[in-house]
């Protein structure tokens, strides 16, 4: 396993390639989310310099899903219609081939999205992404944290995430201080981000969409799934960081965080980045 691993710098440097590319294709990313984020997810996925598109109507979901680039279910705001929405994009992506991310938002003491999520994870997601409290309830070890927060921490989520990654052959992705990606058998660790992150509705359901945009540019270039969701991590926390720096509070760190994804140049990822790759058996990256 140990010869698989990479170096922090060849993390980087595939995060940078990958966002170049993103850029010159523009990926059309296809989300089906909540009606909270709907703006500022839209926005987020402009500023990176994908293109977004929030079609979540029954009768075109799925036909959209096969033409998108990547697509991204969120489930925060699971009315009846979206619900059978995301069931058609599921299909469509499925059978185009198009990469999917499932965030499976306040999953476990909720029943209707619960038993959807249940019902998305099983056709095999490309990657899902959640924090600690929705990835042990999506795998059935915890009955969820409060609301959309989490109370567990990544490395309690870590066991669940491996199961969720060999049972479904998905890129698992827990976001916390630390963001744990996974995909059963390697760990990508990426401490970058801001608190603030926290602190804006949105900042976590925006995330889901950055990872299908750059999911749709890796199918294009035959990029691993996992290296994908590592990159678009990477990228969206390094921007956070830099927002902070200027936010005198959310408001305005809301508004840094898309001038940054804008501004972020692919150089600049090797210094930013904060990671490293393991093995799950706990060897450390060389």
């Amino acid at each position: 396993m140990s010869d698989l691993l990479r170096p922090p710098t060849e993390i980087a440097a595939t995060a940078a390639e990958l966002l170049g590319e993103l850029r010159a294709a523009a990926p059309l990313t296809h989300c089906i989310t909540n009606k909270v984020v709907t703006g500022f997810t839209a926005n987020v996925l402009l500023a990176l310099g994908a293109a977004p598109a929030m079609v979540d109507i029954v009768g075109e979901s799925g036909m959209f899903a096969g033409i998108a680039s990547g697509l991204l279910v969120n489930l925060g705001t699971p009315g009846p219609e979206q619900r059978e929405a995301a069931r058609e994009a599921v299909a469509g992506a499925n059978a185009a081939g198009t990469p999917w991310v499932l965030d499976p938002v306040a999953v476990g003491a909720l029943p209707v999205r619960t038993a959807l999520a249940h019902d998305l994870v099983a056709q095999r997601p490309t990657a899902i992404r959640g924090n600690a409290s929705e990835i042990l309830a999506l795998a059935g070890l915890s009955a969820g944290g409060r609301g959309v927060d989490a109370t567990d921490t990544p490395d309690a989520a870590l066991d669940a995430a491996r199961t969720l990654a060999s049972e479904w052959g998905s890129v698992v992705a827990v976001s916390g201080p630390v963001d744990h990606i996974t995909n059963g058998q390697r760990i990508v660790r990426i401490a970058n981000g801001d608190a603030l992150l926290t602190r804006v509705t949105g900042g976590g359901c925006a995330l889901g969409a950055v990872m299908a945009a750059f999911l749709g540019t890796a199918r294009a270039t035959g990029t691993d799934p996992l290296d994908a969701v590592a990159a678009a991590t990477l990228v969206y926390t390094v921007a956070a960081e830099r927002a902070a720096v200027t936010a005198s509070g959310p408001g305005s760190f809301a508004v840094a965080l898309l001038d940054e994804l804008a501004a972020i140049q692919p150089a600049e990822l090797a210094d930013a980045a904060r990671v490293d790759e393991a093995a799950l058996s706990g060897e450390s990256a060389r």
